[in-house]
Formats: structure tokens, sequence, C-alpha cells
């Protein structure tokens, strides 16, 4: 397994509780957030990394180095944001595997990510999206299921008053990597906007339901649940 982890975020909106620090670096329980994630793919079997960094990269690459636990790392370095369509496009250049796992570094999915591969191969996808039920899609923007696939998507916000319930992306997926890209995209590009949203039609994404704990540190009340909450999942 081969995984592409975007660590390059620029974290404005969890500054107060970074102290220099990059996003994915942020510490839980005294260990940083994206030790977590990479213990994680370790334990599924993902035997290579590409690291997708930018803003205080040299943090994380003195950090981790080359390797981790056993698992190749290598890095692919945005000398300008990208936004996550950008830097997964670059970092798919250097992919070696038909298909690749895609974790957002600011995001903790308990999935098991070897089943979401093998889903992905037996739906014969493009591209497969983890998905989970969530009581409050406003947040994050809802997506529409039919049977195994996406069909359609919804912005954040959009729900209408109150909360809304229904399926959200939890920010993972597997990816092609010979993956056809439209040629109108720019270079900088919202993966889930600007070309899950917008080609929905043709890629007719596979949706991989994750029934598992899933939380999102991009804002310091949820970044303050992760000292307890994700105690658990720390080997």
């Amino acid at each position: 397994m081969e995984a592409i982890v975007l660590a390059g975020g620029l974290g404005t909106r969890l500054a107060s509780r970074l102290q220099g620090l990059p996003k994915p670096m942020a510490p839980v329980a005294g260990r940083p957030f994206l030790e977590i994630l990479l213990a994680q793919l370790r334990r599924c079997g993902c035997t290579r990394v590409l690291l997708s960094v930018g803003h205080l990269h040299s943090i994380i690459q003195n950090h981790f180095g080359s390797s981790f636990d056993g698992m190749t790392i290598d890095y692919v370095v945005e000398s300008t944001p990208l936004g996550t369509g950008g830097a997964i496009r670059l970092a798919l250049d250097r992919a070696r595997e038909e298909s690749v796992l895609v974790l957002n570094g600011d995001t903790f999915l308990d999935a098991n990510y070897a089943s979401m591969m093998s889903f992905h191969a037996e739906c014969g996808a493009a591209v497969t999206l983890a998905v989970v039920h969530c009581d409050d899609v406003s947040r994050y923007g809802g997506v529409t299921i039919d049977g195994q696939r996406v069909v359609g998507f919804e912005e954040k916000g959009r729900s209408g008053p109150g909360p809304k319930a229904g399926w959200i992306s939890a920010g993972t997926y597997v990816l092609a990597r010979n993956l056809a890209w439209p040629p109108a995209l720019a270079e900088k590009f919202s993966i889930e906007r600007d070309f899950f949203a917008s080609e929905v039609a043709r890629l007719r994404p596979a949706a991989f339901k994750v029934e598992g704990f899933f939380l999102d540190i991009g804002i310091p009340e949820d970044y303050d649940r992760t000292q307890t909450e994700l105690a658990r999942f720390i080997a």
C-alpha cells in the first residue's frame, strides 16, 4: 500500500494552539498528530508514504526523516500553496502503485484502509471516497449516495435551517495514479469542490462507508477534543 498525506496546510484557524508548528505536527497527548496518522497507516500495511508538505515543511522533515517504523517516507514540497487538488496531483506524479490512498493531515478516521483499498479495486472505480454519517452536514458539506456510488455533493452551509443529518466526505480517498484531470483545471484547486463535485457524473466515485470515529482538528474546539478522544488510538 502506498499513501499520500496532505501535510502542507497553513493552520490559520488553529494558530493559537500551534506555537509555531505546522498544523499536522500539533501535539496530541504529547505526540505529533501526523505521527498518529503514520502509525495507523503502518498498522494497515502501508509501505511507502508521500508527505505533501509546504508551510514549515523543514520541521516535518527533520522530525521524520526518510522513514517511520520501517515505512519509507518521501517528500513532495509545494513551493506555493496548491490547494488540496493541486497538491494531490503533484504527489500522484511521484506515486508508483496503480491506486493510492490519500489522507488529510488534519483528520483522523478510524477506518481499515486495507479494506478500503480492496473495496476500491472491487468497484473498479477511479476514485473512492470514505464517507461517514453526520448529525449535521452543514460544516463539511454533504454527499448524496446511490447504492455504492457518490452521485452528488452539497456545499458547506447549504443544508438549510436547523441541523441536517447525512453523509459527508471524511477527506480520505483512493485514487487511480493515472487519473484523468480536466485540461481546464488551474494549478491550484480544491479536490472536492473543483474536481469531484464538477466531475461526479463522469467519475461516479465509489462510496466506502465508515462507522468508526472521525475527527477533524481544523478548529480549536475539535483540536482540544483530540487530547482525550484519540487516546485509545495511540499505540
